[in-house]
């Protein structure tokens, strides 16, 4: 397919309207490649790794779910240098769709949702509640993370599951409203897990959002590259 094809199917998949607004001008196309697209990879992150998995790989295009980058460039130095550089020398495509495919529906926390195995599943105005199927132990495996917890979690029945950072007031009030007992997202503040009026339950953000993108990439037929990041629960 044309390039201008392949951005029309992204858009498709999540459309721009659904961005935060603090996504302007970080998701899209960030990297202008070669125009004709036929093989393409996905990952969570355009780390320096996988921009060089992807361009050693013969890909056409790499889509992202994280802004690969932040910040406005005056400049292309260090680490965005190692990103962007393997792919112009090998003429790939980059492409982001962060928070516009949060809210996509058969995006990041759909995906969560049924990589968790909840039932009878409403939609958040960002995020899941559903009922549980499997224990929390069997949680933290299906995640290949540690889960912790704040606040009683034995006999909870119906969880509110957001991928990535997520943890917010409203959000919270939000799930409590749709039946929430217990709120799963990542990078818990301590104040958050003191005041929260339901349980917090934290894991990582890589293994929250991965599964979105592992779906994604089923889906559409390309290939996953995994950039797990190394973490250990030291007991």
């Amino acid at each position: 397919m044309k390039r201008t094809e392949f951005i029309a199917r992204m858009e498709e998949i999540a459309p721009v309207e659904l961005a935060e607004d603090f996504d302007s001008g970080r998701i899209g196309l960030l990297v202008e490649g070669k125009d004709e697209i036929e093989k393409i990879a996905c990952a969570l992150d355009a780390t320096p790794e996988v921009a060089k998995a992807a361009a050693d790989g013969g890909f056409d295009a790499l889509v992202v779910h994280h802004p690969a980058f932040w910040n406005s460039m005056h400049g292309v130095t260090a680490r965005n240098a190692e990103i962007i550089r393997p792919l112009i020398k090998a003429d790939v495509n980059l492409y982001a769709m962060h928070t516009n495919f949060d809210h996509a529906e058969g995006g990041i926390n759909d995906a969560l949702a049924e990589e968790l195995r909840l039932k009878d599943c409403v939609r958040m105005s960002l995020g899941v509640v559903g009922t549980l199927t499997t224990s929390l132990s069997d949680v933290a495996k299906i995640l290949g993370c540690g889960l912790r917890a704040w606040g009683d979690v034995e006999n909870i029945s119906r969880i509110a599951v957001v991928g990535g950072s997520a943890f917010d007031w409203e959000l919270i009030e939000e799930a409590v409203s749709l039946g929430a007992e217990a709120y799963l997202a990542s990078e818990l503040k301590y104040n958050m897990a003191l005041e929260s009026p339901i349980p917090c339950i934290e894991a990582t953000h890589y293994a929250l959002e991965a599964p979105g993108m592992r779906a994604l990439s089923r889906r559409e037929g390309w290939t996953f590259i995994d950039g797990t990041p190394l973490t250990k629960i030291i007991e």
